[in-house]
């Protein structure tokens, strides 16, 4: 990509990642255990860790193996969460955090279709993956409500050490991009 793009829906603006960013996703989600309970990693104890992340993921923007966007209410540029396409070949997982004062209200979902959008109308790109904790029945419906669908439960994938050290089971979601026929 020779340039992150911005993309606005209804509601939201998803605008790329920036170091500036460290200190609100650090007190809007961060640094709570609910959020971060089915994800990767663990709450942050200090902003350095989210410092430490947001560089990471800049990083992997510059690259051209992700891109990382930040997710705003256009009414207020309230910060609601991050939104995040790994790329691998023809493939692209998706991925997304939301601070939790936001959940419930369709952020995700609006965010995550206007990835989907964008991404299918990129040349090259043919599916989109997602995976989520079996048990994580809201994330699930973001995707479900986004047009993905499960493909299967992979058994001993993800790590969440907020449950454990041991891996456990998620749900492998995928969006293969339609095939457009002409008529002759």
């Amino acid at each position: 990509m020779d340039q992150h793009p911005r993309l606005k829906t209804e509601r939201l603006f998803l605008r790329k990642l920036a170091l500036r960013d460290v200190e609100e996703i650090f007190t809007s989600y961060a640094q709570d255990p609910e959020v971060s309970r089915y994800l990767p990693w663990g709450p942050h104890q200090k902003k350095t860790e989210t410092r430490a992340s947001v560089k990471r993921l800049l990083t992997n923007d510059h690259t051209g193996l992700s891109l990382n966007w930040i997710i705003e209410k256009s009414e207020n540029a309230d910060l609601a969460g991050m939104i995040a396409l790994n790329f691998n070949g023809l493939k692209s997982r998706l991925g997304f955090v939301l601070a939790r004062h936001h959940w419930g209200q369709g952020v995700a979902t609006e965010a995550t279709r206007s990835v989907i959008d964008w991404t299918f109308g990129q040349p090259g790109y043919e599916q989109i993956e997602a995976f989520c904790d079996e048990e994580n029945l809201a994330s699930a419906r973001v995707l479900e409500k986004s047009g993905m669908k499960r493909e299967s439960l992979l058994r001993s994938f993800g790590l969440h050490p907020n449950f454990s050290i041991n891996p456990r089971k998620c749900w492998h979601f995928v969006l293969r991009k339609p095939i457009v026929t002409e008529n002759r």
